[in-house]
């Protein structure tokens, strides 16, 4: 609930690569022009020197913080994010934007498309995770901005704060890496396949043309369950919900929902369909999939060019990007002779740890960040 101190923002904005300048894509494909949605929490100070970009998950948005106006909750780290909190915002301006292909503000299929006045759907370019950074590139430049202080984020965030300090090495001063990997697992694309097959298996997907009819709510409904189920862990799973029946321990075998956790995983899924578009689900899971930091050689060697600071956050119980996988690419790191610090958090929590662990990531963040900030003066 709101109360009389909270903070309130507003979604800001920035519009570029105007046709005939538009952004050429990784694919070789172009697209212009692009919306980015963000939004910035604290003050730039004189020099801009204090600026940190926040990286979405997946399923993320620009509302990393605050409240807007309609808020029934705030923004997705609301508490990582504000005065004296892991990115104190009296010290910090940090930026969050939705990212290209994202269904939140930001150009996406969902988006419409200049040339056919109609939405993109399945028309709409592939885009990688590079592409997200360029774009990206484009806003801090706009907000005046020549180096930031750090960029940060966990899971998805994660693979674009990577990207960030090998694609732009002058222009960082430290990446704070959490929960992430280097590149996707057979795993792990297997198990975004299925989501991506359980919203083309829903008839009304309609092959991506669904805008203004029937949208596939059952599809990505599945899709949500599958990904939630990976971002928590067995012990989390057990500890809230057990096998824990709805109607008491009266078995009902009517195949509606049973357990509690079948219950859980219904309301993840229903609640999700109200804010999400299925669409960017499948072009943001495919941009994940498609990331792979060393595609141009080793690991280590796609570290040569960086010059940034390093920050790697892992959890234990984190069976979707387990700590084994950040301790990859920290040897990489290390391997080019670059400062790094790698923290292993004991969670039970599971992937979603990177949300819920607020004060053991609030101690190391902060202290990190005061530390960096004195090194980069």
């Amino acid at each position: 609930m709101k109360s009389e101190n909270q903070t309130f923002v507003e979604t800001k904005f920035f519009t570029f690569a105007e046709p005939p300048h538009e952004l050429v894509l990784e694919s070789r494909e172009k697209i212009g022009p692009i919306t980015l949605a963000y939004e910035t929490y604290g003050a730039l100070n004189k020099d801009k020197s204090n600026a940190i970009l926040v990286c979405h998950a997946l399923s993320g948005d620009a509302h990393a913080a605050f409240w807007h106006k309609d808020d029934k909750k705030p923004g997705w780290w609301d508490n990582m994010i504000g005065p004296g909190k892991a990115f104190d915002t009296d010290k910090y301006f940090v930026i969050c934007s939705n990212v290209i292909g994202g269904c939140k503000g930001s150009t996406g299929p969902s988006s419409i498309d200049p040339k056919t006045g109609k939405p993109f759907g399945l028309s709409f370019p592939l885009v990688t995770i590079k592409d997200m950074v360029v774009a990206q590139k484009k806003l801090i430049d706009h907000l005046g901005i020549k180096k930031l202080l750090a960029v940060t984020g966990g899971s998805m965030g994660g693979f674009q704060a990577l990207k960030w300090s090998t694609l732009y090495p002058d222009d960082i001063v430290s990446a704070i890496i959490i929960a992430c990997n280097h590149r996707h697992t057979a795993q792990q694309i297997a198990f975004n396949e299925v989501a991506r097959q359980a919203i083309m298996a829903d008839p009304d997907w309609q092959k991506g043309d669904y805008y203004g009819k029937s949208i596939p709510t059952r599809g990505l409904a599945v899709a949500r369950m599958i990904g939630h189920i990976t971002y928590m862990s067995d012990q989390s799973m057990n500890e809230k919900f057990g096998r824990k029946l709805i109607k008491g321990e009266k078995l009902g075998f009517d195949f509606t929902h049973d357990f509690e956790v079948e219950n859980y995983l219904k309301y993840q899924g229903d609640s999700f369909v109200q804010r999400f578009d299925a669409n960017s689900w499948l072009y943001i899971s495919k941009a994940l999939d498609y990331f792979n930091l060393a595609e141009d050689g080793t690991l280590s060697s796609a570290f040569k060019d960086s010059k940034a600071h390093y920050l790697f956050i892992s959890f234990t119980s984190d069976w979707l990007y387990p700590p084994n996988q950040t301790k990859e690419i920290v040897k990489a790191v290390k391997a080019n002779d670059l400062d790094v610090s790698d923290i292993e958090i004991t969670s039970s929590y599971g992937h979603d740890a990177f949300l819920v662990e607020v004060e053991d990531q609030t101690k190391i963040i902060s202290h990190y960040l005061t530390r960096i900030f004195k090194t980069a003066h």
